[in-house]
């Protein structure tokens, strides 16, 4: 008996269910890492240090429990669609309050969905933690295309707008007309090209850590704040201290790729690293920052999903598409921009880009905000959209 496969456009629900075999290839694999040797004196300068990184590894291998949390995401609900070709994971959450608006969120790298699990409650019910009717959102979390459960990409070529496009008919198919976007990280760019692509539907874009570049014009320069310097300052340290994984995945992905995707060990320092380089400076360590067991949940995605190397290309993708870095005419959709204790975002500079009506600066928590601060990142999101809806 034959049986018809549904159309790509339709929606089909999901569960994550990583195979057994695979959470005891994982302990397998971690308890005969062969770990480089400590170098004396050397500390997180040089990247990830030996000793921490394996109590991180002892952790992951012995006393995280993938199942706990893969039955903490699986409490939302789950669906896959094919669009362009690639099949897109997301979690759809309805709230129960009929006037919600529907709201997008975005991941980075190297995020993922459980970045999002301290905002579904707040922002899709808000009545039953304190809140207003009139602050509710319908959430829309996807796996980015090649991120997490979305699975590898089948080819090359998902550039950023190819992503945003991909990103505005899934909407589109939720039966979404009008919504807004969130995005921090990687969906800082991706967010803006949805609002660009679609700015007839698209309510407002809110970001985190949205990446502004200098004019050029003297006269910007020399009106910079205090503040403004600093972060200049900090973007100039980026680029020559802490931007070289972008550098291999944007010019070599395949190569690191092969690293990732056979050592979890690898994995695990490829992705700490970041947690530590990019989290309020106040925390000492990464586990200080956000709670360990969420990061463990977040390396583990990328490991069991087995898109290290797809992940890897979106740099590749991001670093060769003409269309990313040719001027474009300013936005035009209404931007709200949170700025947080790493943030290099110089209001100035965003202006030129962007029609910024909303712009709020923290004191605490980092590039990861919905991990680290989500009180703030729910209260300002909640202030944006209230504002522009």
């Amino acid at each position: 008996m034959s049986t018809v496969a549904p159309p790509e456009t339709t929606v089909q629900p999901f569960r994550i269910e990583v195979p057994q075999a695979d959470l005891d290839d994982l302990q397998d694999r971690l308890a005969r890492t062969r770990w480089s040797a400590a170098l004396s004196g050397a500390g997180w300068e040089r990247g990830v240090p030996v000793d921490y990184l394996k109590e991180l590894a002892e952790h992951w291998r012995v006393s995280f429990n993938w199942r706990q949390h893969e039955a903490q995401l699986n409490e939302l609900p789950q669906f896959t669609t094919v669009i362009d070709g690639a099949t897109l994971h997301l979690a759809h959450i309805r709230s129960r309050h009929e006037q919600a608006r529907p709201l997008l969120l975005l991941h980075g790298w190297p995020g993922s969905m459980v970045e999002f699990l301290d905002l579904v409650g707040p922002l899709t019910d808000p009545t039953a933690h304190g809140g207003e009717a009139h602050d509710a959102f319908h959430l829309v979390i996807p796996s980015l295309p090649g991120f997490g459960f979305s699975g590898p990409l089948p080819e090359t070529g998902w550039t950023d707008g190819r992503v945003a496009a991909a990103l505005a008919e899934l909407m589109t198919r939720l039966g979404y007309d009008q919504y807004g976007v969130h995005g921090g990280d990687v969906g800082a760019f991706i967010a803006p090209l949805i609002g660009r692509c679609a700015p007839e539907r698209v309510l407002g874009v809110h970001v985190n850590n949205l990446v502004t570049f200098p004019t050029g014009d003297p006269a910007d320069l020399a009106a910079l704040s205090h503040s403004d310097k600093a972060r200049l300052k900090e973007m100039k340290r980026w680029q020559e201290e802490l931007g070289g994984y972008m550098q291999l995945q944007g010019t070599r992905p395949q190569t690191i790729a092969a690293a990732l995707n056979d050592s979890p060990a690898g994995q695990l320092a490829w992705i700490a690293e970041k947690f530590k380089d990019w989290t309020d400076p106040a925390s000492a360590l990464p586990h200080d920052a956000v709670d360990l067991e969420r990061l463990l949940a977040n390396v583990s995605i990328y490991w069991f999903t087995d898109t290290a190397t797809s992940v890897a290309n979106s740099y590749y993708e991001r670093f060769n598409d003409p269309a990313m870095w040719t001027p474009k005419p300013r936005g035009t959709v209404p931007t709200g921009v949170a700025v947080f204790t790493t943030d290099t975002s110089i209001r100035r500079f965003a202006d030129t880009a962007h029609n910024v009506v909303h712009w709020s600066e923290f004191d605490r928590g980092g590039h990861f905000p919905a991990l680290e601060a989500p009180d703030l990142l729910i209260a300002d999101l909640k202030a944006f959209f209230r504002a522009v809806a």
